[in-house]
């Protein structure tokens, strides 16, 4: 009775230990003397009175194991863990000894039932996107298909009950389970239906997802959910809302890209953009007309340029100018001056203001202009003040003093075409 409640809970045993009881029966009656024995009367009553209750308990726990029994197979049948709850619940120790065969099969039901918990309450992790969990879960899925047969409608079930649930509320997070099944080697088994869910859940959850990265800045990654759907269903009714989304993520890190350069330092005092300069293709073409520019560099005279020329930002702009420092242009005028205070006396010649240009197309990225702008202004005037020493002769050059017309004449060829 040990070994069948324990080690060997089957058919074959229940029906040697029967045959063994039978024997023990039959055994005694010989040992007894068998026909020869003078029968008493009580001695019969006795056996009579033990033996009836025990077959009597044993017919009815079979009979309450039986039902037991049909219940958890019915559950198994319909993949309803829930349906077979109670019935196990209802196992105790006399099932084990009078109908140790069922009790084996319903402790395998049991098990099943515990993984598939456990893989169901891991599922509903997965859905934030944990692919760990999910993992996890199809490993307990599959575990119950090998070690417990008899349990595929119940994995059905569960599985189902997952499949069931995609999309996840976060697009995101569903395109991290719907990447991760698609991936997933194949077993043979029911599990490998997962994949059909990729196709119907994967291309919206896709765009859905490129769209909320974009909104978070996240441009990178949204391209490569809209690359994605392109690369992995082409031809898809979303085809043209990826392409578009592809473009705008673009556009949106080569303008990331520019505005980054023009912060970092370079060299010769001017940003890293005006060496390595970046194409930004959502900005408009340098034309005809006004191309309204980002000036970098030396900002004293872009400063004294018209508002509309300039803007204030590279999403707004045509161009990007770079201003270098300041030189000594063409000479303009020469003309005597005497110093006050000491009357020492010379002459001054009077340069315009020389600065280089660079201007780069921001739509390509490429030169379209680069030179030594000129600009021009006041020379001679009748007083001025150097910045010598005191008492020294008037210095023997002196830039211009120009207005904000001549600054604007000296860039309107960078600016308008």
């Amino acid at each position: 009775v040990v070994v069948l409640c324990t080690a060997l809970r089957s058919e074959w045993l229940e029906i040697v230990l029967v045959v063994w009881w039978l024997a023990m029966i039959v055994h005694g009656w010989f040992m007894a003397g068998g026909r020869k024995r003078t029968v008493v009367r009580i001695q019969w009553v006795i056996a009579v009175a033990v033996t009836l209750p025990v077959l009597l308990i044993v017919g009815l726990v079979r009979f309450d194991a039986a039902g037991i029994d049909r219940t958890v197979m019915d559950a198994r049948g319909s993949g309803d863990c829930a349906q077979a709850e109670p019935a196990l619940n209802g196992v105790w120790f006399g099932h084990r000894v009078i109908d140790a065969p069922m009790t084996a099969r319903a402790d395998q039901t049991e098990q099943a039932c515990a993984r598939l918990g456990a893989a169901s309450s891991r599922f509903t992790t997965a859905l934030t996107g944990d692919t760990g969990a999910l993992r996890i879960a199809f490993d307990d899925l599959a575990g119950v298909l090998t070690v417990l047969p008899g349990h595929e409608r119940m994995v059905d079930s569960t599985l189902d009950g997952f499949l069931g649930r995609l999309p996840a509320p976060d697009p995101c997070d569903t395109v991290a389970i719907t990447n991760w099944l698609g991936q997933r080697s194949k077993t043979g088994d029911a599990l490998d239906r997962s994949v059909d869910v990729v196709s119907r859940t994967a291309p919206t959850a896709l765009v859905e997802c490129g769209d909320a990265n974009m909104a978070a800045s996240g441009w990178e990654a949204a391209l490569t959910n809209y690359q994605q759907l392109l690369d992995q269903y082409p031809g898809h009714e979303l085809t043209t809302r990826a392409q578009e989304g592809v473009t705008k993520a673009t556009q949106a890190i080569e303008l990331a890209n520019v505005r980054d350069l023009l912060q970092q330092p370079g060299s010769a005092g001017l940003p890293a953009y005006c060496s390595s300069p970046a194409a930004y293709s959502a900005a408009a073409p340098y034309g005809p007309g006004t191309n309204r520019a980002v000036f970098v560099g030396d900002g004293e005279f872009p400063g004294r340029l018209p508002g509309e020329w300039r803007a204030g930002d590279a999403a707004e702009a045509v161009l990007v100018v770079c201003v270098g420092e300041q030189e000594r242009g063409a000479p303009v005028e020469t003309c005597s001056y005497t110093t006050e205070g000491s009357g020492a006396s010379g002459n001054t010649t009077f340069h315009n203001i020389a600065v280089p240009v660079r201007a780069y197309e921001l739509r390509t990225g490429n030169l379209v202009f680069d030179a030594r702008v000129e600009i021009g202004g006041v020379s001679c005037p009748q007083r001025f003040t150097s910045f010598g020493v005191a008492g020294s002769a008037p210095p023997a050059q002196w830039n211009v003093e120009p207005s904000d017309g001549n600054v604007r004449d000296a860039f309107a060829p960078v600016i308008t075409r």
